[in-house]
């Protein structure tokens, strides 16, 4: 199986993680594309931490001073539903010993 290849690094900074996103967006679960950027795209993980929790995978291939490769593969069809919930109730009456 090949591995598409994503370089954004010469698109204009608005138009790279709309190209990401719509790369991703394309591949079937178990299928990955190799994310070719200049820098660490941290703000792009954070991004993905919320559009995607738990659902893709992020594995560095490269990490020099010009080039850095990510491959970004598709975990699931949907994100994984995050649970919030209040815990100070449990945590304050975790301390009451009465």
């Amino acid at each position: 199986m090949s591995v598409a290849e994503l370089d954004v690094r010469t698109l204009p900074k608005p138009d790279k993680h709309p190209a990401i996103f719509q790369a991703y967006d394309t591949l079937a679960v178990g299928e990955s594309f190799v994310l070719v950027n200049n820098h660490d795209p941290q703000h792009l993980r954070d991004e993905f931490n919320i559009e995607h929790p738990a659902s893709y995978g992020w594995d560095c291939l490269e990490n020099g001073p010009e080039t850095l490769q990510i491959r970004i593969c598709k975990l699931a069809s949907r994100p994984l539903p995050t649970i919030v919930g209040d815990t100070r109730s449990i945590v304050s009456d975790a301390r009451d010993p009465g």
